[in-house]
């Protein structure tokens, strides 16, 4: 395997989509919301495995999840484990990664994927990152992986490509626009046009590329992080990163690098993803009875009850009569009744509960 490949994790969010099992405590990341045994940080980590040594995978997190972090990834290193201070988005959190993991190897090529994420075919996945690891390794190129849409889900981001290829890689192509969570309508034309796919927000590039793309376009990001040179793998690094962190901008590396980029370029993908973003992204991959309802826990009695997700973590038998498409989840302090149509409002109702102090 090749020492040169290195892969970050991104593990701050707080999955507030997927409340109320994730809460800020202990996000979906670090939650087994597949019911396989692992949780989604574990399977990103045991995935990442296939394709660089473990030595190699760092994880960024915000510091209250060190712990957790710790716990569930008995083989990751610890100093591998950076902390956030804050939460500043993914170009500073990218950043943090890409210039620390160039202070110890300036030949280091980079995966960038999120904790929370659901591959199926895990074998595809690891032949279409090789491809990529091979075609970055002496470019300035930034990849970005896309994904064939197979509906106009309005919850993702859309790249659209040109016919402009690269001699890089076969398939590799040029990036024309990105597009965020279009409308219905809009996400529907992007699908008939066919030159379209999803963002499935895995990054890979060499770090001097992105490290030269962030002086380029996010320049106060790069005097931030270029200031730490010869700091970085040091006992100062810590505080150092304590100090600058917080000054950082709010901006993701989407608008603030790969949108202002004309070395973007993406490619397709089939490995059976999903972002596991909502409940009703996890509902189209899990089981279903005659009914086409999930059921996740014990003690779940449905009657004429159809199209519905249900999940029952409480001690309390579960019974409901009557419900189509409906996201139930019954925890030991909260209970979620939603409309799977409605699910985006799940964000606002937890928002209202920190106004209430609930």
């Amino acid at each position: 395997m090749d020492k040169n490949n290195y892969a970050v994790i991104m593990a701050g969010g707080v999955g507030s989509r997927f409340w109320p099992i994730s809460k800020t405590e202990c996000p979906k990341q670090f939650l087994d919301i597949l019911s396989v045994g692992e949780t989604l940080i574990q399977q990103t980590f045991r995935r990442l495995q296939k394709v660089c040594l473990k030595e190699n995978i760092f994880v960024v997190t915000n510091h209250e999840y060190k712990s957790l972090c710790k716990d569930q990834l008995n083989d990751i290193i610890e100093d591998n484990i950076l902390c956030e201070p804050v939460m500043r988005n993914t170009a500073p959190c990218i950043a943090y990664a890409a210039y620390k993991i160039f202070d110890l190897n300036n030949q280091a090529k980079l995966i960038i994927a999120p904790s929370d994420h659901l591959i199926l075919n895990e074998d595809a996945f690891v032949e279409s990152v090789t491809n990529v690891f091979s075609s970055v390794k002496d470019s300035d190129i930034l990849v970005t992986l896309g994904i064939s849409p197979s509906r106009p889900d309005t919850g993702y981001g859309y790249i659209q490509y040109s016919d402009e290829g690269s001699s890089a890689l076969k398939n590799l192509k040029k990036v024309k626009t990105f597009t965020e969570k279009p409308n219905v309508e809009l996400a529907l034309q992007f699908i008939d046009s066919g030159d379209f796919l999803w963002n499935a927000g895995i990054f890979i590039f060499s770090a001097s590329a992105i490290i030269n793309s962030f002086k380029k376009h996010l320049r106060d990001v790069h005097d931030i992080f270029s200031s730490g040179f010869g700091i970085y793998n040091t006992r100062k690094e810590v505080s150092f990163i304590e100090k600058v962190f917080p000054t950082c901008k709010n901006i993701s590396i989407d608008y603030g690098v790969f949108e202002k980029s004309d070395a973007v370029h993406v490619y397709p993908c089939d490995f059976g993803w999903s972002d596991l973003g909502t409940w009703g992204s996890l509902y189209s991959f899990l089981d279903k009875d005659e009914h086409d309802n999930t059921l996740q826990g014990d003690g779940i009695m449905l009657y004429n009850s159809s199209n519905n997700i249900i999940r029952n973590e409480g001690s309390k038998t579960l019974i409901a009569q009557g419900l189509d498409g409906y996201i139930v989840v019954n925890t030991n302090d909260a209970l979620l009744i939603c409309k799977k149509e409605d699910e985006q409002q799940i964000k606002a109702f937890v928002n209202d509960l920190k106004k209430q102090d609930l």
